[in-house]
C-alpha cells in the first residue's frame, strides 16, 4: 500500500489548488482525480486574495492571459417593481485597487492547473476515484476504484457537492432547494466592456455579465425553470436577441457562441469542515448560488487556511486533531458567506413590500455613501478587511 503525507480527493480546480499548494510545503501529496466526463464551459471571478495566493504558487503568470480584469462592479435594478433601487457601481479604485479581481474560463484555468500538477514532483497523480476512506487515529486509509489502497496523515475532500468521502466521514449537510435555474454561456459583443461587470437584478434572480478577453463577456442568467427551458430551446440567433435585449444594447450587437449550459441552482452547507484526519474543500463543504463571485473565492480560503494550518507544522507530522482545528477555523466565515448570498438571493425573488424596502434602502445608502461602500467592497474581497480599513483610519486620526 502506497503511504503519502497528504490525498487530495477530487481534480477540479479545488482540488487541484490544494494538492498544489500542500506540495509546495514539501508534503508528499497524492491527487485522485479522475478524469472530467464534461467540459466546464463556465468562468470563475477570482477576487484579489485569491490572485495574490495564486501569485504565491507561481501559477499567475500563466493565468494571466487568459483573464479580463474586473475594475468596476455595477449593479443595476432591472425588476418592474414599485420600489426600484438606484443603480450602484463599486470601483476597484475607490479601494486602492487596479482591479477586484479577473475573471477567467474554467478550461483555461483547469489547463494552467492540470500543468502545473503534472510538473510537481511531491504531487502523485492517480486518474481514478476514490471510493472509501477509513478515518483512523494514526492515519487515514483510502480505497481505489481499481481496488487498491493508499495511505495518508490527512484526506482533503475536495470531491465536489456529492462528496464520498464526506458520506464515509458520517459528516451531514444541510440541503436547501431555489425555484431558479442558471444558465451559463460566452458572448461577443460590438462594443468594448470597459471592465465592467453588470448586474442586472430581475424578479426571477440576477442576469450577470462580467467580461473576458477582447469584445467578449460570460454570462449567467438566472430564471425560473420553465423560462430557462424556453430559452435554452432558442436558436442561438434568438437567444443573442434575447440577451442584447436584457443588456439594454449596453454592449451592441450580441452574438452568443454555441454550447450554452443550464444548472439548477441549490445550497448546501455541511454540518462541519473538518473531522479528525479529514478536511472539507469546496462545494464538499459549501454551495451556494452564483452570485457576487463569491463560490469560488469561499473554496480558496478554504485552501488558504488548510495550507496555514498545515505550515504552522514546520514539517511535523499531522495530528489526527487537524479536521477539527480547521473546522473552527473556517466555521465563521463558510456560514457568514452562504447566509449572505441566500438572503441578497432570496430578497430578488420575494414580492413582499417590506423586504423590496429593506433591498432598495440598502442599495441607496452604498450608492450615497462612499466610506460605507468602501467597507462593502474590501470585506467582498477578504473577510475583515473593511472591518481592518475601519481600525486602520481610527489609529491614524488618534496619531494626529
Amino acid at each position: 500500500m502506497s503511504a503519502f503525507d497528504i490525498a487530495v480527493v477530487g481534480g477540479g480546480m479545488a482540488g487541484s489548488v490544494a494538492a498544489l499548494s500542500l506540495a509546495r510545503l514539501g508534503r508528499r501529496v497524492a491527487l485522485l482525480a479522475p478524469p472530467a466526463a464534461v467540459e466546464d464551459k463556465r468562468t470563475t471571478a477570482l477576487m484579489d486574495q485569491s490572485i495574490r495566493f495564486m501569485e504565491r504558487l507561481g501559477l499567475w503568470d500563466r493565468i494571466a492571459p487568459s483573464a479580463a480584469a474586473l475594475s468596476t462592479m455595477r449593479i443595476i435594478d432591472g425588476t418592474n417593481r414599485l420600489l426600484r433601487a438606484p443603480t450602484v457601481s463599486f470601483r476597484s479604485s475607490e479601494v486602492g485597487l487596479e482591479a477586484f479581481g479577473y475573471n477567467i474560463p474554467n478550461a483555461a484555468l483547469l489547463a494552467v492547473l492540470g500543468e502545473a500538477v503534472t510538473h510537481d514532483g511531491n504531487i502523485t497523480l492517480l486518474p481514478q476515484a476514490a471510493e472509501h476512506v477509513d478515518l483512523l487515529a494514526e492515519g487515514v486509509q483510502i480505497a481505489l476504484q481499481d481496488g487498491s489502497r493508499i495511505s495518508a496523515e490527512l484526506v482533503v475532500a475536495a470531491d465536489g457537492r456529492k462528496s464520498k468521502m464526506r458520506d464515509n466521514a458520517g459528516i451531514g449537510m444541510r440541503h436547501w432547494s431555489y425555484p431558479q435555474t442558471a444558465i451559463v454561456l460566452n458572448f461577443s459583443h460590438d462594443l468594448p466592456h470597459g471592465n465592467i461587470s453588470t448586474e442586472f437584478h430581475t424578479e426571477s434572480g440576477p442576469f450577470t455579465q462580467v467580461p473576458l478577453p477582447g469584445n467578449r463577456s460570460s454570462l449567467v442568467w438566472v430564471r425560473k425553470p420553465t423560462e430557462a427551458d424556453v430559452l435554452m430551446a432558442l436558436s442561438p440567433e434568438e437567444l443573442s436577441l434575447r440577451v442584447e435585449k436584457q443588456m439594454q444594447s449596453m454592449l451592441g450587437k450580441v452574438i452568443v457562441e454555441p454550447d450554452a449550459q443550464a444548472w439548477p441552482l441549490s445550497g448546501m452547507m455541511a454540518h462541519r469542515f473538518g473531522k479528525g484526519r479529514l478536511v472539507l474543500a469546496g462545494e464538499a463543504g459549501h454551495v451556494f448560488p452564483p452570485i457576487g463571485a463569491q463560490g469560488f473565492n469561499l473554496s480558496l480560503r478554504d485552501i488558504i487556511h488548510l495550507n496555514d494550518l498545515i505550515s504552522d507544522l514546520k514539517g511535523e507530522p499531522i495530528p489526527e486533531s487537524i479536521g477539527d482545528r480547521f473546522d473552527r477555523r473556517r466555521r465563521a466565515d463558510v456560514m457568514t458567506r452562504t447566509a449572505g448570498v441566500d438572503l441578497l438571493n432570496r430578497s430578488l425573488l420575494s414580492d413582499f413590500l417590506p423586504t423590496q424596502m429593506v433591498r432598495a434602502a440598502g442599495l441607496h445608502v452604498l450608492s450615497a455613501l462612499p466610506p460605507l461602500r468602501g467597507i462593502f467592497m474590501r470585506e467582498g474581497i477578504e473577510p475583515g478587511r473593511g472591518l481592518s480599513a475601519i481600525g486602520d483610519a481610527l489609529r491614524g486620526k488618534l496619531r494626529r
